[in-house]
Protein backbone atom coordinates (compact mmCIF):
# COMPACT_ATOMS: atom_id res chain seq x y z
CA UNK A 1 0.00 0.00 0.00
CA UNK A 2 1.59 3.30 -1.07
CA UNK A 3 1.73 6.50 0.99
CA UNK A 4 -1.11 8.13 -0.95
CA UNK A 5 -3.34 5.13 -0.31
CA UNK A 6 -2.37 5.21 3.39
CA UNK A 7 -3.44 8.86 3.65
CA UNK A 8 -6.70 8.21 1.83
CA UNK A 9 -7.45 5.29 4.14
CA UNK A 10 -6.78 7.41 7.21
CA UNK A 11 -9.01 10.23 5.95
CA UNK A 12 -11.79 7.67 5.36
CA UNK A 13 -11.64 6.66 8.99
CA UNK A 14 -9.49 3.50 8.98
CA UNK A 15 -7.89 3.16 12.38
CA UNK A 16 -4.33 3.07 11.17
CA UNK A 17 -1.89 4.68 13.62
CA UNK A 18 0.62 5.76 10.97
CA UNK A 19 -2.14 7.17 8.76
CA UNK A 20 -3.78 8.97 11.68
CA UNK A 21 -0.47 10.53 12.63
CA UNK A 22 0.05 11.66 9.04
CA UNK A 23 -3.39 13.24 8.92
CA UNK A 24 -2.75 15.16 12.14
CA UNK A 25 0.70 16.28 10.99
CA UNK A 26 -0.81 17.61 7.77
CA UNK A 27 -3.31 19.70 9.74
CA UNK A 28 -1.03 20.79 12.60
CA UNK A 29 -0.29 24.25 11.15
CA UNK A 30 -3.98 24.96 10.66
CA UNK A 31 -4.81 23.73 14.16
CA UNK A 32 -2.09 25.93 15.65
CA UNK A 33 -3.45 28.88 13.67
CA UNK A 34 -6.94 28.15 14.99
CA UNK A 35 -5.79 28.06 18.61
CA UNK A 36 -3.50 31.07 18.22
CA UNK A 37 -6.31 33.18 16.73
CA UNK A 38 -8.38 32.35 19.79
CA UNK A 39 -5.70 32.76 22.46
CA UNK A 40 -2.98 35.06 21.10
CA UNK A 41 -0.31 32.98 22.82
CA UNK A 42 2.15 30.59 21.18
CA UNK A 43 2.57 28.53 24.36
CA UNK A 44 -1.18 28.24 24.94
CA UNK A 45 -1.77 27.38 21.28
CA UNK A 46 0.91 24.69 21.41
CA UNK A 47 -0.71 23.24 24.55
CA UNK A 48 -4.12 23.18 22.88
CA UNK A 49 -2.73 21.43 19.79
CA UNK A 50 -1.06 18.86 22.03
CA UNK A 51 -4.36 18.27 23.85
CA UNK A 52 -6.10 17.88 20.48
CA UNK A 53 -3.47 15.30 19.49
CA UNK A 54 -4.18 13.27 22.62
CA UNK A 55 -7.90 13.30 21.86
CA UNK A 56 -7.20 12.41 18.22
CA UNK A 57 -5.26 9.33 19.33
CA UNK A 58 -8.28 8.11 21.31
CA UNK A 59 -10.86 8.95 18.64
CA UNK A 60 -12.76 6.38 16.60
CA UNK A 61 -11.41 7.46 13.22
CA UNK A 62 -13.67 5.05 11.32
CA UNK A 63 -16.78 6.89 12.50
CA UNK A 64 -15.66 10.37 11.41
CA UNK A 65 -17.09 11.99 8.30
CA UNK A 66 -14.20 14.49 8.18
CA UNK A 67 -11.00 14.33 10.18
CA UNK A 68 -10.33 18.01 9.43
CA UNK A 69 -13.71 19.21 10.68
CA UNK A 70 -13.44 17.03 13.80
CA UNK A 71 -9.97 18.32 14.66
CA UNK A 72 -10.84 21.98 14.09
CA UNK A 73 -13.94 21.59 16.26
CA UNK A 74 -11.99 19.91 19.06
CA UNK A 75 -9.19 22.50 18.85
CA UNK A 76 -11.68 25.38 18.94
CA UNK A 77 -13.51 23.89 21.92
CA UNK A 78 -10.24 23.40 23.82
CA UNK A 79 -9.13 26.95 22.99
CA UNK A 80 -12.50 28.34 24.05
CA UNK A 81 -12.28 26.52 27.38
CA UNK A 82 -8.81 27.92 27.95
CA UNK A 83 -9.90 31.41 26.94
CA UNK A 84 -12.69 31.30 29.50
CA UNK A 85 -10.27 30.04 32.15
CA UNK A 86 -7.93 32.96 31.42
CA UNK A 87 -10.68 35.61 31.61
CA UNK A 88 -9.82 36.71 35.15
CA UNK A 89 -6.11 36.70 34.35
CA UNK A 90 -6.65 38.91 31.30
CA UNK A 91 -8.87 41.29 33.29
CA UNK A 92 -6.19 41.75 35.97
CA UNK A 93 -3.33 42.11 33.47
CA UNK A 94 -1.33 45.29 34.14
CA UNK A 95 -1.98 47.73 31.33
CA UNK A 96 -2.84 46.73 27.77
CA UNK A 97 -2.70 43.05 26.79
CA UNK A 98 -1.27 42.30 23.35
CA UNK A 99 -0.84 38.90 21.73
CA UNK A 100 2.50 37.13 21.73
CA UNK A 101 3.96 38.05 18.31
CA UNK A 102 5.00 35.40 15.80
CA UNK A 103 8.31 36.59 14.35
CA UNK A 104 9.96 35.35 11.17
CA UNK A 105 13.35 36.61 10.09
CA UNK A 106 13.24 34.45 6.95
CA UNK A 107 10.17 34.95 4.76
CA UNK A 108 10.47 31.39 3.46
CA UNK A 109 10.03 29.65 6.81
CA UNK A 110 7.04 27.28 7.09
CA UNK A 111 5.10 29.67 9.33
CA UNK A 112 4.99 32.22 6.53
CA UNK A 113 2.52 29.97 4.72
CA UNK A 114 -0.73 31.73 3.90
CA UNK A 115 -2.60 29.45 6.28
CA UNK A 116 -0.80 30.92 9.28
CA UNK A 117 -0.15 34.44 8.03
CA UNK A 118 -3.76 35.13 7.04
CA UNK A 119 -5.79 37.22 9.47
CA UNK A 120 -3.54 36.89 12.50
CA UNK A 121 -2.17 40.42 12.51
CA UNK A 122 -1.67 42.00 15.93
CA UNK A 123 -4.19 44.65 14.90
CA UNK A 124 -6.92 42.06 14.31
CA UNK A 125 -6.07 40.08 17.43
CA UNK A 126 -6.12 43.30 19.47
CA UNK A 127 -9.62 43.93 18.16
CA UNK A 128 -10.73 40.34 18.85
CA UNK A 129 -9.49 40.70 22.41
CA UNK A 130 -12.34 43.13 23.04
CA UNK A 131 -14.92 40.50 22.03
CA UNK A 132 -16.50 38.02 24.39
CA UNK A 133 -15.16 34.47 24.24
CA UNK A 134 -18.29 33.26 22.41
CA UNK A 135 -18.21 36.20 19.96
CA UNK A 136 -14.57 35.51 19.22
CA UNK A 137 -15.15 31.79 18.65
CA UNK A 138 -18.26 32.33 16.50
CA UNK A 139 -16.57 35.02 14.41
CA UNK A 140 -13.44 32.95 13.75
CA UNK A 141 -15.34 29.76 12.98
CA UNK A 142 -17.52 31.62 10.49
CA UNK A 143 -15.02 34.03 8.94
CA UNK A 144 -11.77 32.10 9.06
CA UNK A 145 -13.03 28.54 8.61
CA UNK A 146 -16.42 29.02 6.90
CA UNK A 147 -18.21 26.75 9.37
CA UNK A 148 -21.99 26.65 8.98
CA UNK A 149 -24.16 28.01 11.77
CA UNK A 150 -25.41 24.59 12.75
CA UNK A 151 -21.89 23.43 13.58
CA UNK A 152 -21.12 26.69 15.42
CA UNK A 153 -24.33 26.34 17.44
CA UNK A 154 -23.47 22.76 18.39
CA UNK A 155 -19.98 23.75 19.51
CA UNK A 156 -21.09 26.75 21.57
CA UNK A 157 -24.25 25.15 22.93
CA UNK A 158 -26.43 27.95 21.58
CA UNK A 159 -29.18 28.31 19.00
CA UNK A 160 -28.32 29.10 15.38
CA UNK A 161 -30.11 32.45 15.75
CA UNK A 162 -27.95 33.34 18.75
CA UNK A 163 -24.81 32.40 16.83
CA UNK A 164 -25.84 34.58 13.90
CA UNK A 165 -26.19 37.48 16.33
CA UNK A 166 -22.76 36.71 17.84
CA UNK A 167 -21.14 36.75 14.42
CA UNK A 168 -22.99 39.93 13.40
CA UNK A 169 -21.91 41.80 16.55
CA UNK A 170 -18.33 40.63 16.13
CA UNK A 171 -18.29 41.67 12.47
CA UNK A 172 -19.52 45.13 13.36
CA UNK A 173 -16.84 45.59 16.02
CA UNK A 174 -14.08 44.35 13.72
CA UNK A 175 -15.31 46.49 10.81
CA UNK A 176 -15.21 49.61 12.97
CA UNK A 177 -11.51 49.18 13.71
CA UNK A 178 -10.09 47.61 10.54
CA UNK A 179 -9.17 49.70 7.48
CA UNK A 180 -11.44 48.97 4.55
CA UNK A 181 -8.54 48.73 2.11
CA UNK A 182 -5.29 47.00 2.97
CA UNK A 183 -2.00 48.17 1.37
CA UNK A 184 -0.08 45.87 -0.94
CA UNK A 185 2.76 43.92 0.74
CA UNK A 186 5.33 46.03 -1.13
CA UNK A 187 3.70 49.31 -0.06
CA UNK A 188 3.45 48.05 3.53
CA UNK A 189 7.12 47.06 3.58
CA UNK A 190 8.24 50.33 2.00
CA UNK A 191 6.37 52.45 4.55
CA UNK A 192 7.68 50.46 7.53
CA UNK A 193 11.17 50.61 6.05
CA UNK A 194 10.93 54.40 5.74
CA UNK A 195 9.72 54.65 9.33
CA UNK A 196 12.58 52.42 10.49
CA UNK A 197 15.12 54.71 8.82
CA UNK A 198 13.55 57.82 10.33
CA UNK A 199 13.36 56.28 13.80
CA UNK A 200 16.93 55.00 13.54
CA UNK A 201 18.30 58.48 12.96
CA UNK A 202 15.93 60.12 15.45
CA UNK A 203 14.27 62.27 12.79
CA UNK A 204 11.09 63.36 14.54
CA UNK A 205 9.65 65.30 11.60
CA UNK A 206 10.24 62.46 9.14
CA UNK A 207 8.51 60.03 11.50
CA UNK A 208 5.61 62.42 12.01
CA UNK A 209 5.13 62.68 8.24
CA UNK A 210 4.65 58.90 8.04
CA UNK A 211 2.08 58.75 10.83
CA UNK A 212 -1.62 59.48 10.55
CA UNK A 213 -2.63 62.52 12.58
CA UNK A 214 -4.75 60.36 14.89
CA UNK A 215 -2.32 57.42 15.04
CA UNK A 216 -2.69 55.23 18.14
CA UNK A 217 0.04 53.43 20.08
CA UNK A 218 -0.65 50.38 22.26
CA UNK A 219 2.15 49.04 24.46
CA UNK A 220 2.39 45.87 26.52
CA UNK A 221 5.01 45.58 29.25
CA UNK A 222 3.15 42.97 31.28
CA UNK A 223 4.12 44.73 34.51
CA UNK A 224 7.71 43.62 33.89
CA UNK A 225 8.83 46.46 31.62
CA UNK A 226 7.70 50.10 31.59
CA UNK A 227 4.73 50.66 29.31
CA UNK A 228 1.74 52.94 28.96
CA UNK A 229 -1.41 51.71 30.67
CA UNK A 230 -3.63 53.41 28.12
CA UNK A 231 -3.66 53.92 24.39
CA UNK A 232 -1.73 57.02 23.27
CA UNK A 233 -2.82 59.15 20.31
CA UNK A 234 -1.30 61.75 18.01
CA UNK A 235 1.47 61.80 15.40
CA UNK A 236 3.56 64.39 17.24
CA UNK A 237 3.36 62.54 20.53
CA UNK A 238 4.23 59.14 19.12
CA UNK A 239 7.04 60.46 16.93
CA UNK A 240 8.33 62.12 20.09
CA UNK A 241 8.34 58.81 21.95
CA UNK A 242 10.52 57.16 19.30
CA UNK A 243 12.77 60.22 19.27
CA UNK A 244 13.10 60.05 23.07
CA UNK A 245 14.35 56.45 22.93
CA UNK A 246 17.01 57.40 20.41
CA UNK A 247 17.93 60.49 22.43
CA UNK A 248 18.25 58.47 25.64
CA UNK A 249 20.51 55.84 24.02
CA UNK A 250 22.54 57.72 21.40
CA UNK A 251 24.11 55.23 19.01
CA UNK A 252 22.67 52.30 20.96
CA UNK A 253 19.30 51.89 19.24
CA UNK A 254 19.03 49.63 16.20
CA UNK A 255 16.01 48.38 14.26
CA UNK A 256 15.65 45.25 12.18
CA UNK A 257 12.87 44.42 9.74
CA UNK A 258 11.02 41.17 10.33
CA UNK A 259 7.69 39.57 9.53
CA UNK A 260 5.42 39.99 12.55
CA UNK A 261 2.35 37.79 12.30
CA UNK A 262 2.73 37.65 8.54
CA UNK A 263 3.23 41.41 8.04
CA UNK A 264 6.29 43.69 7.90
CA UNK A 265 7.26 44.92 11.36
CA UNK A 266 10.26 45.94 13.43
CA UNK A 267 12.48 44.55 16.14
CA UNK A 268 14.11 47.21 18.30
CA UNK A 269 17.43 46.51 19.98
CA UNK A 270 19.01 48.70 22.65
CA UNK A 271 22.70 48.18 23.34
CA UNK A 272 22.52 44.96 21.34
CA UNK A 273 19.63 43.36 23.26
CA UNK A 274 16.04 42.93 22.09
CA UNK A 275 13.85 45.56 23.73
CA UNK A 276 10.55 45.29 21.83
CA UNK A 277 8.66 43.82 18.90
CA UNK A 278 6.64 46.35 16.91
CA UNK A 279 3.74 45.85 14.53
CA UNK A 280 1.87 48.47 12.49
CA UNK A 281 -1.48 49.08 10.82
CA UNK A 282 -1.57 51.18 7.65
CA UNK A 283 -4.26 53.13 5.82
CA UNK A 284 -3.95 55.69 3.01
CA UNK A 285 -0.13 55.44 3.02
CA UNK A 286 0.12 56.40 6.68
CA UNK A 287 0.67 54.39 9.85
CA UNK A 288 -2.56 54.37 11.82
CA UNK A 289 -1.64 52.07 14.72
CA UNK A 290 1.57 51.02 16.44
CA UNK A 291 1.67 47.94 18.66
CA UNK A 292 4.73 47.68 20.90
CA UNK A 293 5.28 44.43 22.80
CA UNK A 294 7.86 44.79 25.59
CA UNK A 295 6.76 42.03 27.96
CA UNK A 296 9.83 39.73 27.98
CA UNK A 297 7.57 36.69 28.26
CA UNK A 298 6.24 37.48 24.76
CA UNK A 299 9.54 38.11 22.97
CA UNK A 300 10.64 34.50 22.63
CA UNK A 301 10.18 34.16 18.87
CA UNK A 302 12.69 36.92 18.01
CA UNK A 303 16.52 36.83 18.25
CA UNK A 304 17.51 38.08 21.71
CA UNK A 305 20.72 39.69 20.48
CA UNK A 306 21.28 42.00 17.57
CA UNK A 307 22.22 40.10 14.42
CA UNK A 308 24.98 42.03 12.73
Amino acid sequence: MDAGHDREAAMNGHNDDAGAEEVFAGLRTRLFSTAYRMLGSRADADDVVQDAWLRWQDADHASLRSAEAWLITVTTRLALDRLRERKAERESYPGSWLPEPLVEMDENTPESAAELASDVSLALLWTLERLSADERAAFLLRQAFDQDYGDIAALLGKSEASCRQLVHRAQEKVREERPRFQPSPDAHRALIGAFMQAAGRGDREAMKALLASDVALVSDGGGKMPSFHRVLHGAGRIAGLFWAVEHKHPGGVHYRMARINGEPGLLRYIDGLLESIQSFSIHDSRITSVFVVRNPDKLGSAPKQLLV
